[in-house]
């Protein structure tokens, strides 16, 4: 640790801080006033639940406690707290991932993120997937759920500064199963505009209608494959998407 930051120190003046990421059980006050005095100004947890009973069932070595404890000193020392999740893991469900979220919220993190399961060649997992004794998310699940985490986070003002996994050379060739997707984060995105959709139309008559997005959101209201657009016209609503620079991101206009 201290070498790493010990190279880093020699180029701390041109940028804000340093921010590291690290075990809930491996922050006390002694570790934090040594980071704060090489100038690290965000910590980030790899809490991944915060039920024990998965905690234990996937080897952590830490418990939910010591997320709450390590977070209680990275924020009474003045730094940005980051907590980092999984979804899917070996014991979870939806509703203990759901919970997690809420024992986030609680924590009062300045950022988050959010990872689904991936099962890896060689490791403790990958022999309980071999075995079926755990049945990783499927794509449409990982989306589904995490779309929802997304905006329950984002409506309590906690940045999601990260979905889903780095593309790379060891997850191509190691991975064995899993909800994986280049582009996670898009398809989470894509399904967040698909409800908000449904919503502005579902007390209107079937038939035609344009929606007004941002440009920039264009491609995720009309989801992989057109997908949006072919579950919207599923519900009967033909839609046209017309671009609005004037609309925020995750803004729509409906018109008929």
């Amino acid at each position: 640790m201290l070498s790493l930051l010990d190279a880093a120190a020699l180029y701390i003046d041109r940028f804000k801080g340093i921010r590291i990421s690290t075990r809930p059980d491996c922050i006390d006050d002694e570790v934090l006033a040594l980071l704060k005095s090489y100038r690290v100004t965000s910590v980030e947890l790899g809490a991944q639940s915060m039920d024990d009973t998965v905690l234990l069932a996937n080897d952590r070595g830490h418990t939910a406690d010591d997320v709450r404890k390590a977070s209680r000193l990275i924020k009474a020392c003045g730094m940005e707290l980051g907590l980092q999740m999984m979804t899917g893991l070996y014991k979870s469900s939806d509703t203990l991932d759901r919970d997690t979220a809420e024992q986030f919220i609680a924590l009062r993190p300045d950022t988050v993120r959010v990872y689904p399961t991936i099962v890896m060649r060689g490791t403790k997992l990958g022999e309980l997937y071999g075995q079926g004794v755990y049945r990783p998310q499927t794509l449409d699940e990982a989306v589904d759920l995490v779309s929802d985490l997304i905006e329950r986070f984002e409506s309590e003002n906690i940045r999601v500064i990260r979905v889903g996994l780095h593309d790379s050379e060891s997850l191509k060739n190691n991975r064995l199963a899993g909800p994986y997707h280049p582009a996670f984060r898009e398809l989470c995105e894509s399904r967040i505009m698909l409800r908000k959709a449904i919503r502005l139309l579902t007390d209107r008559p079937q038939g035609a209608y344009t929606l007004r997005v941002n440009p920039k959101s264009r491609s995720k209201m009309t989801g992989c494959k057109k997908s949006n657009l072919i579950a919207l016209r599923g519900l009967g609503y033909e839609v046209t998407i017309q671009e609005d620079g004037a609309l925020s991101q995750r803004e729509i206009l409906i018109q008929p």
